[in-house]
């Protein structure tokens, strides 16, 4: 009987990469995402030594499920502390008036999403790591919707991810973010294009279009005076670049397998796509966090199939 361990994706990368050089009947075993470890490889060769092998396989399976358990709570320890510092620091900011609230939000914004997709490889390879993760968004969940309807308001969170300082705003556009979060990685995850693209166009796309728009917006679009040339063109450059840059962050750690001669024109009309439903009038109507990371997931769905 052969004994199964989990095999990391950087792992996984390397092996197949180094496969050539190996030409036997177990590179096959060896090179798939689970390695395969016979009896005479771990000096069992006897079948006396396989049997207690195979009495103590579930012994191992323990070991690796306590030890991914350990692992994923640790990590979303690390993930959540370094969430609340974020939005503590900003907070802070805020309210020394260092930056003004507008920018404060905005750097909220662009951040927390963007440092939440890069964080998802320091979760484990199980099946339940993904919950781990959306825990994160959760816990901001809550205390959004609890500062929201004023059970315990925290005047300078309201401050810094709020346009006017209001509670009832973050049952809106911030709680709309975080659920963005949750459906991207409950749904998508790492092995997924689709999801981290919604991510970068939201956070990244939109959040510096409206920074750089504020800046040199002086040009408005036809259709929409609320919207400018400067701030769509920033929405589809930068959410090109940061999509690219977070596929290939995932396809370098084996996570996603990507045909870079299809993939920039993919993700080239897929940030088309967002930046004209971002620059709709219909903002009264529909958030653009709910907007823009919806037409992303059905744009890249399209685009990429998954």
């Amino acid at each position: 009987m052969a004994a199964t361990l989990p095999m990391s994706p950087i792992s996984h990368q390397l092996c197949r990469s180094s496969s050539k050089f190996w030409n036997n009947a177990w590179t096959p075993r060896f090179c798939s995402p689970i390695i395969s470890i016979s009896p005479c490889l771990i000096g069992l060769t006897s079948v006396g030594s396989a049997c207690q092998l195979r009495a103590r396989h579930p012994l191992i399976c323990s070991a690796v499920t306590t030890n991914s358990l350990l692992h994923d709570v640790g990590a979303t320890v690390a993930v959540l502390g370094g969430a609340y510092a974020l939005v503590l620091s900003f907070e802070s900011l805020t309210k020394r008036n260092v930056i003004p609230q507008s920018l404060s939000r905005k750097l909220v914004h662009i951040l927390s999403g963007l440092l939440f997709v890069l964080s998802w490889p320091i979760f484990s390879e199980s099946t339940e790591a993904r919950y781990f993760a959306a825990f994160v968004p959760l816990v901001n969940c809550l205390r959004l919707v609890v500062n929201g309807l004023s059970v315990s308001p925290n005047s300078t969170l309201i401050k810094s991810v709020t346009r006017e300082g209001r509670p009832e705003e973050l049952l809106k556009g911030p709680l709309f973010y975080v659920f963005a979060l949750l459906v991207s990685v409950l749904f998508f995850w790492r092995d997924s294009p689709t999801g981290m693209m919604s991510l970068a166009m939201m956070c990244g796309g939109d959040g510096i279009a409206d920074i750089m728009g504020r800046k040199f917006g002086s040009e408005k679009l036809p259709y929409n005076t609320r919207k400018s040339w400067a701030g769509s063109i920033s929405m589809f450059i930068f959410g090109f670049f940061i999509s690219i840059g977070l596929l290939y962050y995932y396809s370098s750690l084996g996570y996603l397998q990507v045909n870079w001669e299809t993939t920039f024109m993919k993700v080239a009309m897929v940030s088309l796509v967002a930046t004209v439903v971002e620059s709709i009038p219909i903002t009264d109507q529909l958030d653009d966090n709910v907007s823009v990371p919806l037409a992303t997931i059905l744009a890249a769905y399209v685009a990429f199939g998954y």
